[in-house]
This record gives structure tokens, sequence and C-alpha cells, in this order.
């Protein structure tokens, strides 16, 4: 009995696998042969199946890695415990087969135009094509290895050489997916010296730009902070989705696949607005599922910019600048001044005092980010009731009363206040700023108002101000900028003022 097994296994063993030899070469030849018949792509006339087939990608490339890295650690335990290899055929055929299926799929979704032609996508195309040939050929060793005409230790050598192409393979891909520095921008110093790269950069505390508004330039300051907020990720160097990059100026007025991005001068037409401003579910919306969108006053600014001539130098004094969109850059988290242009700065010297600190820090509980430090040097007070419009009303404000004296700059715009909250600053000796636009105020609170003579902007936009309160302005010498937009306050009015304070901006929009 024993001699008929031998004799059985040894026909078997001498049974030469010519066949998956045959049909793994002109596997071989046909991945290899693949990119150079197809040519470059085409997205123009490439058909949807194409497109389709070629999503995919990312689902099937995962079968090989934890396929190929099992027969690894197998292959490493067998070499340990010096036993023989049991694991047959089937493991190394069903990671070889879906290794070309990956390169197939992937090649379809290069074929699609999604992606921009460039050296990295050219490696990760040859580097996936590399791997799935050593793949097959591991298969083909194997098969021979189990035939005892080759030894188990050249389809060892095979099964960690196709491990090391994949791993460079794949590092590339997840660098199209992720970023070129996506395994290193958090690794720690004495392993980025150890792959030869510079130490990390010190985090350090967001820079303080103290530059008025109207002295920031939209672009650079404002616009080019929203798109590297919420765009920039899937579209910059090494990773650019739809053959489009944000990452500067020139290459976001270039466009992508879908031709130019922005249309100076009409943001409705303008395809970043267009793609932004379709529905959630719809596939072309931007940002893609599952990445935070543009919030409104983010969009209202990029919109606001490209109506304005998209210009990638000029300031916000150099823009038609209405109180929405100041609102709206005012919600950004940029670092611009609270300061209006021709405002003092604070003095450095008048350090707040540790109960003042103290009373701020209780107040900022009912008042989350409202009431702040002009600066880390000064005792002077900003506050912003923006975040609580509506239900910030007269009750609420007096809590403030206690620390009003301090403050410089004050923004109720949109909020419930009335004529009793303006009375309570009449203790504001210092206040150089304050915006009560689109509150129920009327003109006896510029009799208040009218007192604070250190002014240098007041905006009553959208409040029910007639020729009778804005008269009483007239001994604000120091006034700089009056908002009057959609009040009732008359154009000979607008003039007397105008003549009274000299160099006295007063924006109606007109």
């Amino acid at each position: 009995m024993t001699t008929e097994i031998d004799l059985e296994a040894t026909s078997a063993k001498s049974q030469k696998p010519w066949a998956i030899t045959l049909v793994g070469l002109v596997s071989i030849a046909a991945v290899i042969l693949m990119p150079f018949l197809a040519g470059k792509p085409d997205d123009k006339e490439m058909p949807d199946i194409v497109r389709f087939l070629g999503n995919f990608h990312p689902v099937v490339l995962h079968l090989p890695i934890g396929i190929f890295m099992l027969i690894l650690c197998q292959e490493l335990l067998a070499i340990v415990t010096r036993k023989k290899d049991q694991s047959g055929i089937f493991p190394i055929f069903f990671g070889a087969s879906s290794a070309v299926l990956a390169v197939i799929l992937g090649f379809l979704l290069y074929q699609g135009g999604e992606f921009e032609s460039g050296e990295l996508i050219e490696d990760h195309l040859w580097g996936g094509i590399a791997f799935s040939v050593l793949a097959v050929l591991t298969f083909i060793v194997k098969s021979w290895s189990m035939a005892a005409a080759i030894p188990q230790t050249l389809y060892q050598t095979m099964v960690a050489l196709s491990v090391l192409v994949m791993t460079y393979a794949s590092h590339d891909g997840a660098s199209l997916t992720h970023g070129e520095n996506h395994l290193t921008q958090y690794a720690p110093d004495p392993i980025r010296s150890l792959i030869g790269l510079p130490p990390k950069e010190k985090k350090e505390d967001k820079k303080d730009n103290t530059k008025p508004l109207e002295e920031q330039i939209v672009f650079a300051d404002i616009v080019q902070p929203i798109l590297e907020k919420r765009c920039v990720e899937c579209h910059k160097e090494g990773k650019t989705k739809g053959k489009f990059r944000m990452d500067t100026f020139d290459l976001l007025v270039k466009g992508g696949k879908e031709g130019e991005a922005i249309e100076p001068g009409n943001a409705d037409d303008s395809n970043i607005v267009i793609r932004a401003e379709l529905p959630e579910d719809d596939d072309e919306h931007m940002p893609p599922e599952g990445k935070p969108d543009l919030e409104d006053h983010e969009l209202a600014v990029i919109k606001w910019w490209i109506n304005e001539g998209a210009d990638p130098t000029k300031t916000v004094a150099q823009h038609t600048l209405t109180d929405e969109i100041r609102e709206a850059i005012g919600k950004l988290d940029l670092g611009v001044s609270f300061a209006e242009p021709g405002t003092e700065t604070a003095s450095e010297g008048d350090t707040p005092s540790d109960e003042l600190r103290a009373m701020v820090a209780k107040l900022g509980e009912n008042f989350p980010g409202g009431l702040t430090f002009e600066s880390q040097a000064s005792s002077n007070l900003t506050f912003t009731g923006v975040s609580m419009r509506a239900s910030l009303n007269d009750e609420e404000f007096a809590k403030l009363t206690p620390v009003i004296g301090k403050m410089v700059a004050i923004d109720l715009s949109a909020t419930s206040i009335t004529d009793a909250s303006v009375s309570l600053l009449a203790s504001a000796e210092n206040l150089r700023m304050v915006r009560l636009s689109e509150t129920q105020i009327t003109d006896a609170a510029l009799d208040t108002i009218s007192q604070i003579k250190t002014l240098e902007s007041v905006n009553l936009y959208g409040t029910k101000i007639t020729d009778a309160g804005a008269k009483k302005l007239v001994s604000l010498t120091k006034l700089k900028r009056l908002y009057l937009w959609q009040t009732k306050v008359s154009p000979e009015v607008i003039a007397e003022l105008k003549a009274a304070i000299p160099g006295l901006e007063i924006i109606t929009g007109i």
C-alpha cells in the first residue's frame, strides 16, 4: 500500500505545469502591453463603463495586499519552524489573479481621466504592473516547486520580492489619494532623520494678523485660506482630482478637465461655485461626500471675490465691501483684525489686571468667544454678539455693564438690543468702533452715541435712523466712517455731515 501511494505522489510530481506556465506568461504579456495598446487617457471619448469599472479598483486592490502578506507570514513561519510548506497552490493562485484584476481596474480608472498625468501616477501604474507580473511569476514558480522541479527557496524569494514591489506601488497609490507626505507628515524627528527628512517644523501659535480688514489682500489673506481648508486637500500637487489644482492662483484659474474653474466677474457661471451649490446628494457636488461642506459665509466670500473680478493682488479696500460681506469675513477664523481703518493700536503699557482677567473669564461663560482682550498687552476689550444674534437682548447685554468702560470695539449687529443697551455705552470713554446694523435702535440711541467723542466708525445700516438722529453725530469730530445704508437719512443731511466732519466717509450703498 505504501509503495502505491509513493508511486502516485511521484507521478503527480512528474506532471510539469506547462499549461499554467503558458497561461501565466500570456497574462504577463497582456498586462505589460496594455498601456502601449490603449495609449494616453482621453476622458472626453471614454465611455462611462470604463469609469464605472475603474471605480472598483480601490475595493479590489486590498485582496492581493492581504493575501500576499498572509503568504509571506506563512513562509516566514515555515522557515523558522523548519517545517515543509503545506499552504498548497490556491492562496498564491488567488493572490496572483486578484493582483491582475486590481491592475486592470486601476488602469481603467486611469483611462477614465480622473487623474492628471504626472510622474506619480505613472510610477503607480508601472509599479502596479510590476507587482502583478511578479505575482503571476510567483504563482508559476510555486507550480513548478510543487512539481519538485524548482527549489522551495526560489518561491520564498519570489514572495518576498513581490511584497517589496507591492509595498512600493501601494505607497504611490496612497500618495495619490492622501498626498505624497501621508506617511511622514506626523513622523517623529528620530524617524525623519533616519529616512533623510529634515526635522518637523515646530508648531507656533496662530499668527495674529493685526492689519485692519481693509488692508488684507482678498485672495491671499481671505479666499485662499478658505480653499486650503475645504478644497486643496484633494486638489494639490501629487493629488489632482479631476486634473484640477487649487493650491496656487494660476492653477485655480487654469481649471481642470472641465475647463476654467472661475469666470471673473460672474460667480454664478464659475464652475467651483456651480459645483458647491449642487444638492449634496448629487455626484458632482463638491466637496464630495464625507468631506466638510463650504459654509454659507465661506461661499458668500468666494462669490463676492469672483464677482469683484477675482484679482489676486487687490486689497479689501479696493473692493466694494458691503456689511453682509464684512459680517461673512468676520465669521472666518483668519486672524483678521477687528479694528477699522484709522483706529489706534492698543496701549502696550496698559496690561490687564488679574481682577479684570478674572471678570472677563467669568463673563465669557455667558458670551463664549464674544468678549476678548484687544491684545495680550492691553486691558482694552472688544465684544461681538454676532454668534448670539437675536438671542442677545437688553437683559443679556446688561450683564456686561462692569466691563463696558474698557471696550474699544463693539459689534451688536443683527441682535435684539434696543436704545436701552446703547445707553449703557456712555461709560465706554475709549470706544472707537460700534456696529448697530439691523437692530431696533431709534434716533434716541444717537443721544448716547454723539457723546462718545473717541468714535471713529459707526455702523447704522438697516436701522430706523432719520435725519433728526443723524444730525446729532456732527459732534463726533474723529469720525472717519459712517454706515447709513438702508436708513431714512436724506442725501441733504449726508452732505451736511460730510461738510461738518472733514475726511468722513459715508457708506450709503449707492
